[in-house]
């Protein structure tokens, strides 16, 4: 019997999903699914430039298994870009390692920045002033709240 795959944690999900070739409807591609721990994996070694080693610390899981999925993701990855198929990410058994922190949402009236889990609706409403004039903040790294 094989033994159960541990929770790999993951640091944030994409804000896009899916990606597909410029130019071919949907309904004609074959598509690659990327798991979420794949993306992660990828996201911390290749984007950020950490070592194994550091990378499956913050996953909290080995290097040997970061390095297997690491490898599994590159493939899919590869074979996507090079065939012409969609990449749709989703699925692994995972779970961000901030669960107080998600999307990010700024007001436009008062300026107030506030964090909504990523399973969570998208707020109607600032907390602060109760303004409906509010957008999700994009580009930020290191976003803190404001009070």
């Amino acid at each position: 019997m094989a033994r159960p795959v541990n929770q790999r944690m993951v640091g944030c999900f994409p804000r896009c999903r899916y990606y597909k070739p410029a130019g071919i409807p949907l309904r004609f591609l074959e598509e690659t699914v990327l798991t979420m721990d794949e993306l992660e994996a990828i996201r911390l070694c290749d984007a950020e430039g950490l070592y194994q080693d550091a990378a499956a610390e913050k996953m909290g899981i080995s290097r040997q298994t970061l390095g297997r999925i690491v490898e599994s993701g590159r493939k899919k990855l590869a074979d996507a870009l090079v065939t012409g198929k969609a990449i749709r990410m989703e699925g692994g058994n995972v779970a961000l390692s901030a669960p107080g922190e998600g999307r990010l949402f700024e007001c436009h009236d008062c300026d107030n920045g506030w964090h909504v889990p990523v399973d969570a609706s998208r707020p109607a409403a600032c907390p602060r002033c109760g303004g409906a004039r509010i957008r999700q903040s994009r580009g930020r790294e290191a976003f803190e709240p404001r009070e």
